[in-house]
């Protein structure tokens, strides 16, 4: 395969190929080169002019050089990418139009089954993008894109008045680095977010509208999910999702004490540091030692000896009576 794809026919590129070695020549030496007719050669000359593959030079018999080929070649191809990427925005258009007018058309179509990655990407972009009121999920690995990969579209998001209500899984919280890269800022700037020692599903919900959720959780089943329409199931969905935000536990951004809470006074239990709320918080949620190691950069007996601190302070023997006194306590 060669220049044919950007456009060029076969002569074309033989007279191009040919001048390129031999620079200030005439359209009889082409045409001598080349095999071919004077004519032929000179109209093709003219034609690689009109591309920007050769320049002529004045005179008595006119005589003409390459173009510097990363430069020429190099601005085709160009040319021809920003074609193929109008191509693709207008199949995606013309796919999602489609989309719509197979649902309208078939209204008992209440899910779309997606069989290919970027299918599924953009679906879950096209769903946070689009919501005008609120976004709703649920985040548990396996993931398909990087998690925090798009942060810095959902703090956008959050600052144009999109609500964002996330319940995070254990494992999704003790991802390496998430909880401090990803989940704290996203609280910041209005996330509200929640944790649950185990979700059901994944899922995504925009403006009551539309959600999607994977085919399947097991190793490799988030590279097929449905896109579900308005209906009884997305009904469900929603039902599910506010289920789940009761029974979860709220996390916050674990950078200060909350508002007007004062200093305890003589005899007053005291009120938990940062670092005691975003302990609770994770032992609350279900996470191992290990995995409060990695999430706060602590080492396992650090983490062990603060927890056992925590629990004499608290005068408990287990994690669930830890957490029921803090609760009690107002720390949860």
């Amino acid at each position: 395969m060669g220049f044919n794809v950007l456009g060029l026919s076969d002569d074309m590129e033989r007279v191009y190929r040919a001048l390129v070695g031999m620079p200030r020549c005439t359209a009889a030496d082409i045409a001598e080169a080349c095999g071919m007719a004077a004519p032929a050669s000179g109209r093709l000359l003219s034609a690689l002019v009109r591309d920007g593959l050769a320049v002529r030079s004045a005179g008595r018999p006119p005589r003409f050089s390459a173009a510097a080929p990363d430069v020429a070649v190099g601005a085709l191809i160009q040319d021809r990418e920003r074609q193929l990427g109008e191509a693709r925005a207008l199949v995606q258009r013309l796919n999602e139009t489609h989309r719509e007018a197979t649902r309208i058309s078939h209204p008992d179509m209440a899910a779309e089954l997606l069989t290919d990655r970027e299918d599924i990407s953009e679906a879950v972009h096209r769903l946070t993008t689009g919501a005008r009121r609120e976004v709703c999920a649920f985040d548990r690995p396996p993931y398909v894109d990087r998690p925090g990969s798009n942060l810095d579209a959902q703090l956008e998001r959050q600052r144009t008045g999109v609500a964002h209500r996330v319940i995070y899984d254990r494992e999704a919280v003790a991802w390496p680095g998430r909880l401090q890269a990803d989940i704290v800022p996203s609280i910041r700037a209005g996330e509200q977010a929640r944790v649950r020692p185990e979700l059901p599903l994944k899922l995504v919900i925009s403006d009551s509208r539309a959600a999607i959720i994977p085919f399947s959780l097991a190793p490799g089943g988030q590279s097929a999910a449905y896109l579900i329409h308005r209906s009884p199931m997305l009904v469900a969905l929603q039902s599910l999702f506010e289920a789940q935000w009761e029974r979860a536990i709220p996390l916050d951004d674990t950078a200060q004490p909350p508002a007007g809470s004062a200093p305890a006074g003589p005899g007053e239990p005291r009120q938990p540091d940062a670092e005691t709320r975003t302990l609770l918080t994770l032992l609350a949620s279900g996470l191992t030692d290990a995995a409060i190691a990695r999430t706060q950069g602590w080492s396992t007996r650090t983490t062990q000896r603060r927890i056992h601190r925590l629990m004499t302070e608290l005068g408990t023997a287990t994690r669930f009576q830890t957490g029921l006194a803090a609760a009690r306590r107002g720390w949860l």
